[in-house]
């Protein structure tokens, strides 16, 4: 067997250690499961789709105040995003108030809300950032998962597992008295989402093989991808996924819609980067894909869940939970590093080959602090010379017409990446970006009044910077971004 990332040469009994500790994850899952109901992630992956409507959107009746500066409308904007909405027959009810990201929706968003919850961070609104983390720990108690939004139609996938970070978020937030901190109070909920993402990886035998969200990568050793168990057109994109199979018939329409539900999954919806061919949606191959940002985000859970253990007073959960960390960084290193492009890429792991489609997700090892000061510098160059633009960075290096490729850029990514640089000692160059970041979402919205979903970084005079919700009043993430880095000292 190949020895791709130098693996063999630990001792057996290490290389046993992750082996057993996944043994007892696979016991922790059904235990798990049982308490949630979800055993079999295919009954609550899909809500029936018969006479399925998208919800109406909401009427918002605000209004821009023009004296305002952008911190005065962010901050005016956080009631109108936090609507009292009424329950209906694909609502997933909450226990606590919500943020939705713009005025229209009916349902707040995982990958979103991290971001989105920076702003409140920054404004030290403590009670809002623990509402959210509340509501995500119920989905996941209730669930075994936290979907992609809290809509029945989103069961069957989730999105980047932020809640190790939000959690993380609240316990910065939190003084530290007699009561558990947060880390402790929700241990067993990231420990739910873990066994999720991790669900199938027993049934794996032999190397590159997948199931579920998990890719064996080595005996004893998992990656993961994203992924949704069911092989049908997405309920809330049904015209649109059938368009592409109809357009691809050469190719299973099962196979498609699969790959671009995984898409959806990634919060990356859509981009060139899960295609083969670039611009061509019949090319989608996102499950083939290990993506450089979601395993460094299973890689602070793991860290998180290390650190929360000990926490908890659990030294022998800590140890492994570390070992899983130690290892999982020391693999990405080496299988998503790309050394002749300077940066950090997707793995396909059917092809067993990076993409070669550089995009901003290789930035967040930078942002975990993962690579060493040769790495990182070589990585800050390649941002600096290929993505950035007078606008802000692009999100990749292609044009296709998609939601996630150039000339757009968006704000997790931004802050991602002036993050990861200032954690690298690039503070000069974080510094630009957030200037030219800062400065494209005034102007627009000196000309338009709105915060936006994206921006074009590269037309700085396009009408109105680009997005899918340019007519509505928000957006959440921009929002939380903008104002963690305007309230920045």
């Amino acid at each position: 067997m190949k020895n791709w990332f130098g693996l063999q040469e630990q001792k057996k009994v290490k290389m046993m250690k992750p082996f057993q500790f996944f043994v007892a994850i696979a016991i922790f899952q059904i235990f798990t499961a049982c308490q949630s109901g979800t055993s079999d992630p295919k009954k609550s992956a899909a809500a029936p789709t018969s006479n399925f409507e998208i919800p109406a959107p909401r009427v918002s009746n605000f209004k821009t105040n023009p004296a305002h500066n952008l911190q005065q409308h962010i901050e005016s904007l956080w009631p109108v995003l936090m609507p009292n909405l009424p329950a209906d027959a694909t609502f997933l009810p909450v226990p606590r108030p919500f943020l939705v990201s713009s005025g229209q929706a009916t349902e707040f968003y995982y990958f979103d809300s991290y971001f989105t919850m920076l702003g409140w961070q920054a404004a030290g609104r403590r009670d809002l950032v623990e509402n959210m983390v509340e509501n995500f720990a119920h989905l996941i108690d209730k669930y075994g998962h936290v979907p992609s939004g809290n809509r029945s139609y989103f069961l069957g996938r989730s999105q980047p597992p932020f809640f190790s970070l939000m959690v993380k978020m609240l316990d910065e937030m939190t003084p530290k008295t007699g009561t558990a901190p947060p880390l402790v109070r929700y241990f067993l909920q990231m420990e739910k989402e873990y066994a999720f993402w991790m669900s199938g990886w027993a049934d794996l035998k032999e190397d590159f093989t997948a199931k579920n969200r998990v890719v064996r990568v080595q005996e004893g050793y998992f990656m993961n991808r994203y992924f949704d168990e069911t092989a049908t057109s997405r309920p809330e994109a049904k015209v649109f996924d059938e368009k592409i199979a109809a357009g691809n018939p050469s190719r299973p329409a099962a196979e498609i819609y699969q790959n671009l539900r995984a898409a959806g999954e990634s919060g990356w919806n859509l981009s060139s980067r899960w295609c083969a061919e670039g611009a061509n949606l019949g090319t989608v191959q996102t499950a083939d894909l290990l993506p450089v940002d979601l395993n460094c985000l299973m890689w602070h859970l793991e860290l998180t869940l290390s650190e929360a253990a000990t926490a908890a007073g659990e030294p022998k959960k800590a140890q492994r939970y570390g070992l899983l960390a130690f290892d999982r960084r020391r693999i990405m290193r080496t299988m998503f590093f790309e050394k002749s492009s300077n940066w950090y890429q997707d793995f396909n792991w059917h092809d067993r080959n990076l993409t070669g489609n550089p995009t901003l997700a290789g930035m967040f090892p930078l942002f975990f602090d993962f690579p060493d000061k040769l790495e990182a510098d070589a990585v800050a160059k390649t941002l600096e010379t290929k993505f950035l633009r007078p606008g802000g960075l692009v999100c990749t290096l292609q044009k296709t017409g998609q939601n996630w490729d150039a000339p757009f850029g968006f704000a997790p990514l931004i802050w991602v990446s002036i993050e990861g640089l200032r954690k690298a000692g690039h503070e000069k160059l974080a510094t630009e970006i957030k200037k030219r970041w800062l400065e494209n979402c005034t102007n627009v919205f000196k000309r338009t009044g709105k915060i936006l979903e994206k921006y074009d970084v590269e037309n700085l005079q396009t009408a109105s910077g680009g997005g899918n919700y340019a007519g509505q009043d928000g957006f959440g993430w921009t929002n939380g971004v903008l104002l963690k880095l305007i309230l920045e000292k």
